[in-house]
């Protein structure tokens, strides 16, 4: 009989994430070879689930489950849960709070439990990047971002960090969220930051137009004559902000899974998926189709493209892998016996 040996895996905190230095440009790195390898079929992961408490509509949790092939030498299995609780703001607390377990996929062991917090929001904001890699303009000028919270850090850096920016307008619905959103990613980038107070005003002749709202009922905030030739368009709120005409001007649609976006109750083109606006045949592409050289990305520079990701699983079990094999290098974080 074999004699089973002691499981420890190791946990790792939002501070103890926070020193292991992983910078935008490795999490853009990670996420552009994860949707590669998406495209390619190397992944697997179910559509996410929702789960809604009796709280009183203050918030829901989504639980994403996915698994990597290519990670490490056996493949990297994961799950997360992620609360997403819009007046959070009020506690004093992040509107995104989450946690994921990585474990091994041939024995079923859990190897890491970590805060992924950072993560959620750092991977959003590289889906956002790689997709604009592909399918803006090159030479794209002025960015309108309507959102201040969750992502929207990552989303605005990561972006100013690719394109030849000139400025960016930013906004949300209180103004003293909005003010201090400019100003803390003035202290972080050299192009012109400038808080305006509607969305209108962020998306006024804007090369690219991201709608990350935190909407409580669908508002058309991101208007389909706002969408000039040329434009990269990402709306991505959990409650539709757009018009219904939108995808009637758009060149080409793409997504980050298409059984991802007909999945759940939530998300920005919700009502286009369900009234039949959006439909396998409508749509141009999956963006790993795009990553792994399948399809064309942008192929003129008057195209209007928007780009609808919900925020893939294999996206959290990416950068979670990147952390732990940085944490393992480190001896970072904390063991705990499993069993």
């Amino acid at each position: 009989m074999i004699q089973a040996q002691p499981i420890w895996l190791r946990f790792l905190s939002g501070a103890d994430i926070e020193g292991l230095g992983v910078g935008p440009a490795d999490a853009i790195a990670a996420v552009e070879s994860v949707v590669g390898a998406h495209g390619r079929g190397e992944t697997v992961f179910e559509p996410r689930t929702h789960l809604v408490p009796d709280n009183g509509g203050v918030g829901h949790f989504n639980i994403l489950r996915g698994h990597v092939s290519t990670l490490g030498r056996r493949g990297i299995s994961a799950v997360k849960v992620v609360g997403d609780f819009v007046p959070n703001y009020q506690h004093g607390l992040p509107s995104e709070l989450a946690m994921v377990t990585l474990f091994d996929p041939m024995t079923g062991v859990p190897l890491a439990i970590m805060d992924a917090t950072l993560i959620t929001e750092v991977r959003t904001g590289a889906m956002t990047a790689v997709g604009a890699k592909y399918l803006a303009r090159r030479d794209s000028r002025i960015l309108g971002h309507v959102g201040a919270r969750g992502t929207a850090f990552a989303n605005v850096t990561m972006l100013d960090g690719l394109f030849p920016l000139e400025e960016i307008r930013v906004t949300s619905r209180r103004p003293e969220s909005r003010e201090a959103f400019a100003a803390r990613l003035r202290e972080v980038i050299t192009t012109p930051v400038r808080a305006v107070a509607t969305a209108d005003e962020a998306f006024d002749g804007a090369d690219i137009l991201v709608e990350a709202s935190r909407l409580e009922q669908p508002e058309p905030l991101l208007r389909t004559a706002a969408v000039k030739p040329g434009a990269f368009v990402v709306p991505y709120g959990t409650v539709s902000a757009v018009e219904l005409d939108l995808l009637d001007v758009m060149d080409k649609v793409v997504v980050d899974d298409w059984r991802e976006s007909r999945s759940g109750r939530f998300g920005a083109l919700r009502a286009h998926v369900d009234t039949g606006r959006l439909t396998e045949q409508s749509l141009y592409a999956q963006l790993g189709e795009i990553v792994s050289g399948s399809k064309p990305g942008r192929e003129r520079p008057d195209e209007r493209i928007l780009f609808w990701h919900r925020g893939l699983s294999i996206l959290d079990v990416a950068l979670a892998h990147l952390i732990l094999t940085r944490a393992e290098a480190a001896e970072a974080g904390t063991m705990l016996r499993y069993r």
